[in-house]
């Protein structure tokens, strides 16, 4: 009826990694009747820090059988048969995937040791299996080797089945429980209490420190997404393996759901986030004079302790806003650097450009209008973005100043946004990134209606 498995690796995650030995228990729910233990030859080298803990080296494992010549093997004890396993996703992802590659299909039931040792025996310093063990005065006579492990955890399973007066392992194998799905430390609670709107969510570890900001549009889907997906990533193993609990801050509409992410991630820095940790404002258009006296804006990267007048991410986006200064201000395409080569100026050709290229203008002048492009650059507007509120009786606010983001929160329904003073004392401020300036300036390009000018 029940198999209790556990695999040794060569890594966190089944994408990119091999099973070194599996061992599977099989049980009538109070006793071991059959078992199954072998070697795996994985197809890959084993790291040092792997043999060093599990004690399996590259050459024991040298003669051993590949996992698809024992595919059918295990294929036959788990099917038909309850999977269970101390942190059930880790040892599930593997085994799943390494059968579907030898042509086999797994499809049973799961149950997870520790999410049923929590509610069954709560109150426990730790639920690790060597911890857990422990406490219940069970013995591990080979840590860290499949068999040892997958020993122990039969006698943790069997434990909970005596003692399980208000029946939470029959409660798991229900059709609509995601017991078996949900990181092994995470108390059920933190997932039932997660609200379907928008917001940003929070993944924090054993010290309680955040790992992991994210944003939602439905706060309760996106979180439960990134554990009922079928996914064999890095990511999705160190979430199950490191997250300890799970917090949220609601928020009214998606866009500051996405400025809230932004903020928390450069705030926080959590170790499982990628995107965003990086300087953003790769390139600007800086200004310089040269030997003739003439102004010249040139695009390079944006290194600290230089100055540029405009900063940007992506190099199309700098190559847009020096055309348009060209097309408002009669600037030269040359003396701007995006045409090269001897050929006639392209600018002269078109009008735009009044001849400082061939020194047919005098630097007086055509300097003059450079300045007055780049000051354009540096008046940005302020303005503040209003939407729906939280509840019935308030309203969203955003505030830029001066083109630069400022904060954001929540107004009364009847508050008069009339000026930048007014609303600047009632908001949270949060510090701004080009990643939220652009952000924000977009949304205020595509929904007007919704933007107060000051």
């Amino acid at each position: 009826m029940y198999a209790i498995v556990d695999i040794e690796t060569t890594g966190s995650y089944a994408a990119a990694n091999g099973i070194t030995e599996i061992s599977i228990q099989l049980s009538d729910g109070q006793s071991v009747t059959g078992q199954y233990n072998t070697l795996i030859n994985p197809g890959q080298p084993i790291p040092p820090y792997i043999s060093a803990m599990t004690g399996i080296s590259n050459q024991m494992v040298a003669t051993a059988p590949r996992f698809e010549e024992v595919a059918e093997k295990v294929y036959q004890l788990l099917q038909d048969r309850i999977f269970i396993a101390h942190n059930v996703s880790f040892d599930y992802s593997f085994v799943k995937s390494h059968l579907r590659e030898a042509g086999f299909d797994l499809n049973t039931k799961k149950l997870c040791t520790v999410r049923l040792s929590r509610k069954i025996i709560p109150g426990l310093p730790s639920y690790s299996l060597g911890k857990l063990s422990r406490s219940l005065g069970i013995e591990i006579t080979d840590r860290h080797r499949a068999a040892g492990d997958a020993a122990a955890t039969a006698s943790i399973f069997h434990l909970l089945m005596a003692n399980d007066k208000e029946q939470h392992i029959q409660k798991s194998l229900q059709r609509n429980s995601k017991e078996w799905i949900l990181p092994p430390n995470v108390p059920k609670e933190h997932f039932d209490a997660l609200p379907y709107s928008p917001g940003v969510y929070y993944f924090h570890n054993e010290k309680g420190k955040v790992v992991y900001v994210g944003k939602a549009t439905n706060i309760r889907y996106r979180v439960n997404s990134h554990f009922s997906n079928n996914s064999e990533s890095r990511q999705k193993q160190n979430f199950m393996q490191h997250v300890y609990a799970i917090s949220y801050q609601p928020c009214a509409t998606e866009l500051m759901a996405c400025i809230l992410e932004s903020a928390e991630i450069k705030k926080r820095w959590p170790v499982f986030n990628s995107s965003q940790k990086r300087w953003e404002d790769i390139y600007g258009i800086f200004l310089y004079e040269d030997r003739r006296g003439y102004l010249r804006l040139a695009i390079d990267k944006n290194r600290k302790r230089l100055h540029p007048v405009y900063t940007f991410h992506y190099l199309v986006d700098g190559h847009a806003m020096i055309r348009k200064l060209i097309r408002e201000y009669q600037l030269c395409p040359k003396l701007c650097f995006l045409q090269k080569g001897e050929e006639a100026c392209e600018g002269i050709k078109t009008g735009e450009c009044l001849g400082a290229c061939e020194l047919n203008e005098s630097a007086d002048s055509y300097n003059q209008r450079v300045k007055m492009a780049c000051a354009t650059l540096q008046a940005e507007p302020s303005f503040a973005i209003v939407d729906k509120g939280l509840e019935a009786n308030d309203q969203s606010c955003i505030l830029v100043c001066e083109g630069k983001f400022y904060g954001m929160g929540y107004l009364p329904e009847n508050t008069s946004a009339e000026s930048v003073e007014i609303l600047k004392p009632r908001l949270t401020q949060y510090r701004e990134n080009s990643f939220i300036r652009n952000l924000v300036n977009g949304y205020a390009a595509r929904f007007p209606d919704k933007v107060i000018y000051f």
